[in-house]
């Protein structure tokens, strides 16, 4: 059974100057934008014999190879669906809104409805048009916070040049366990945990200086430390999956209610009956995507977006910082 079908298209007159990526669904009716701009990601579409950008315009009489996967499920296909979304600011470039906690950004096997994209085709149905629905970067499903969607392929090559080029500056609060005398940068690759497919871990280096992981840079500032807890400020230079999970764990301080990467429920001896109920009842990890500072696509503006605690992790944080103070003055 034939698996997958190539097409050779010459380029007509009336599309000299256009992107390809804007012209793949007027030469194959059956393909959204979407689509296409994966296929050239894939290596799939050749112009002229060479891999092309999506953002490279074309000639007259140019040749273009296009090779469709027949059997291959579309997983770009998102459903539009009526769910709320906490905006922060919207202009004609760029949504700046607040995940909570417990929200999927992208559809996967298992969580094609109720996704952050679902409910932003649904806001902004053109987001149709574009890679993952404008979303440039991603939080884990249980960590709250500042998000970046483009509106626009101008905006969203725009944003993933910035990300690309370590440009934004993205601050992140974190509750760990322990208690951190000091802030640290780490520098440790990450890969993927053979042994855990769905888990990242630091990857170590051979005896020859080889490493399989990707390069991954974490700062982190002490913000405020309780007895046996520590709060966090973390700015984080590369954006690999579960960086600053991974790296946490790394360094034997491990996000509160991040049972994934080591955080199994301790309660210190004597510690106050409510704080520990808090603490039970605390099912997340305690990270939240607090500030993002980048520059506006279209001004190249530098511009800022703060995001308060949600009240889950407020709660928290207020109970570990009275019992912490409830028992120095026990102490004294």
């Amino acid at each position: 059974m034939k698996q997958s079908e190539t097409f050779t298209i010459t380029i007509p007159e009336h599309l000299v100057g256009e992107r390809i990526d804007a012209i793949l669904p007027l030469l194959q009716p059956n393909l959204s934008r979407s689509q296409g701009q994966r296929l050239i990601k894939n290596g799939q579409v050749l112009l002229n014999g060479e891999v092309p950008r999506p953002r490279d315009s074309v000639a007259s009489q140019d040749i273009i190879q296009l090779t469709i996967d027949k059997n291959q499920p579309d997983s770009e296909e998102i459903i539009p669906e009526k769910i709320d979304l906490d905006i922060i600011f919207e202009d004609d470039d760029i949504i700046v809104l607040n995940k909570p906690a417990g929200m999927v950004v992208h559809p996967g096997a298992g969580n094609q409805l109720g996704t952050l994209a679902n409910a932003l085709l649904h806001h902004c149905p053109e987001l149709a048009n574009l890679s993952r629905a404008g979303i440039v970067h991603r939080l884990d499903k249980e960590t709250s916070g500042i998000l970046v969607i483009a509106k626009n392929v101008e905006a969203e090559e725009n944003l993933i040049e910035q990300f690309k080029a370590r440009t934004p500056t993205k601050i992140y609060h974190a509750l760990v366990i322990g208690e951190m005398i000091s802030g640290r940068t780490i520098d440790a690759p990450i890969g993927r945990n053979p042994h855990r497919r769905k888990h990242m871990w630091v990857t170590e280096t051979d005896e020859e200086g080889n490493n399989e992981g990707k390069e991954a840079i974490t700062h982190v500032r002490v913000k405020e430390r309780f007895r046996a807890h520590t709060l966090l400020e973390v700015n984080i230079e590369t954006g690999r999956t579960h960086q600053i999970r991974v790296h946490m764990q790394h360094i034997n301080y491990p996000i509160v209610g991040d049972s994934d990467y080591g955080a199994r429920l301790r309660i210190p001896k004597r510690f106050g009956q409510h704080a520990e109920n808090v603490l039970r009842g605390f099912k997340r990890q305690a990270l939240h995507a607090y500030s993002i500072t980048f520059n506006h696509p279209r001004t190249g503006e530098s511009i800022s977006f703060e995001q308060p605690w949600p009240n889950d992790l407020k709660t928290l944080v207020d109970a570990i910082r009275e019992e912490s103070i409830a028992y120095e003055q026990q102490d004294h």
